[in-house]
């Protein structure tokens, strides 16, 4: 990537990348920590190396869920403390985010992501089935403990 792509990423647009990358590579994961966000960010060393503001964003500037300060983006939602996911149309949001920003527009993607709106298009429209770590229901039928009558 030349230096003045590098300089034309928005850290938003870093961030939403990021996580969109790790959904797509983990497609059974809920979620995913901000420091899980971070280490794809720096593997994937769009900008050249971890700008300052990059972890902030994942924290409160990208996330729909949480009151602005300053920037109003919807790419994110916390679906607890310190996890986030892509955000979702219909997802509960901060109603100052209401017109918030929710993908990166395809003009200012680096070249080769443009490939991650698409794939967010069928992602986000799929149906939303969250994953229940501990639940007994979802347990396999071989480890569930049988009930005798």
């Amino acid at each position: 990537m030349s230096g003045e792509s590098k300089q034309l990423l928005k850290v938003a647009d870093e961030v939403w990348i990021a996580t969109a990358l790790l959904h797509r590579e983990n497609p059974h994961a809920a979620d995913f920590s901000v420091e899980e966000i971070t280490r794809r960010a720096e593997r994937e060393a769009l900008a050249g190396g971890l700008r300052p503001s990059f972890r902030i964003h994942v924290a409160q500037h990208c996330v729909a869920n949480r009151p602005p300060h300053p920037a109003r983006h919807r790419m994110l939602f916390e679906t607890h403390p310190g996890r986030r996911r892509l955000f979702r149309k219909g997802d509960a949001h901060h109603p100052t985010r209401q017109k918030g920003k929710i993908t990166p527009d395809l003009l200012e993607l680096p070249y080769g992501y443009g490939l991650l709106l698409m794939w967010y298009r069928d992602w986000s429209a799929a149906p939303f089935k969250p994953v229940a770590h501990n639940d007994p229901l979802l347990v396999a039928p071989h480890l569930r403990t049988r009930r005798r009558t």
